[in-house]
């Protein structure tokens, strides 16, 4: 059988092995984790960039806006050639063990079991009380859950599921099929700075308080554009792995959310559930749905598992299909 170095086979067998690893196994511990790591390096720099300054609410900033960008640009760079390097020195391997090294490089770029145990601990904290579900939804969440009734924490950890269904899941996966490790480590760089500085306004209490407006506008801008096509593809999967699914409103949906792609994911799932999504004042998803119940939640993390489980029967078919139909095929 033979594997040509960076064919879609390996890339395919790494998914594969790393989806088990996920599984079994779950996230490698914090100080190994470069997911991790990534965050220290933004939150120490993000330090630098944004204002601490109360005046800079009243001014264009364009200087934390390029000094951020830099620092984001110096950082992607710096991520995607340390695993553009580590891939490259796998390319003389045997196969099987560039598959196994890019898998155990991957994992941690991606996290399917860490996020369908936290939601899941929502609705068992929910079970207890709701002080208690609150408390736990903000493990998820940054917004304030302090006011938040039952179906409404229950709203907000359905979201949190399907928005990172796609942030977590598919798309380093997607990334990775077109990019190899470096365009994986880069995303998920993308993401995770996009949580640390992508929002506008104050973030960060006493001494770390720093205003993010136009720190964080190119950060949000590249997680945007990193994003589109896989929340789309996310989306579109949901629906797959949902019988009797349809696109219809779904559409609607996702433009009505401030981000241009997390809608796409949840929308879908405010579908195939059959309830309405929401945050109030901002967007309603499927406003025709009902309130969501404990059953939904169950449900919805069912159809996550799916959407994951599908992914990992195409990569498991095309590394079969590529290692043994493809030189079958070259004989004749």
């Amino acid at each position: 059988m033979m594997f040509l170095p960076w064919g879609p086979e390996a890339l395919a067998l790494a998914v594969v092995l790393a989806l088990a690893m996920d599984a079994l196994w779950g996230e490698p511990p914090a100080f190994l984790h470069p997911v991790v790591a990534m965050g220290r390096v933004l939150q120490a720099l993000g330090q630098r960039v944004a204002p601490a300054d109360p005046e800079a609410v009243q001014r264009r900033d364009y200087k934390s806006f390029w000094l951020a960008a830099l620092a984001w640009c110096a950082l992607a760079a710096i991520v995607s050639g340390v695993y553009g390097l580590l891939q490259a020195l796998l390319a003389s391997r045997p196969w099987w063990l560039q598959a196994l090294v890019m898998a155990v490089l991957l994992k941690p770029l991606f996290a399917w079991r860490m996020l369908k145990h936290e939601v899941l601990a929502v609705e068992a904290a929910l079970q207890q009380g709701l002080s208690q579900g609150r408390e736990r939804l903000r493990w998820l969440v940054s917004r304030d859950t302090a006011a938040l009734d039952a179906a409404e924490v229950r709203e907000s950890a359905i979201e949190t599921l399907a928005e990172n269904l796609n942030d977590s899941v598919v798309a380093p996966l997607f990334w990775f099929a077109v990019a190899g490790l470096p365009g994986a480590a880069l995303y998920r760089l993308a993401n995770t700075a996009d949580a640390m500085w992508g929002y506008p306004g104050w973030r960060g209490q006493g001494a770390q308080r720093r205003y993010w407006q136009w720190a964080g506008k190119w950060t949000a801008r590249a997680d945007d554009v990193l994003s589109w096509i896989p929340a789309r593809i996310t989306a579109l999967l949901l629906l797959v792995v949902a019988p009797g699914a349809k696109w219809q409103g779904l559409r609607r949906d996702a433009h009505s959310t401030p981000s241009p792609n997390g809608g796409w994911p949840m929308g879908a799932m405010a579908r195939i559930l059959g309830v309405r999504l929401g945050k109030p004042g901002v967007y309603v998803l499927n406003p025709g749905g009902c309130v969501p119940q404990s059953l939904q939640l169950q449900q919805a993390v069912g159809h996550a598992s799916r959407v994951v489980r599908l992914l990992g029967c195409v990569a498991l078919a095309l590394v079969l299909v590529s290692g043994l139909v493809i030189p079958l095929a070259a004989r004749f």
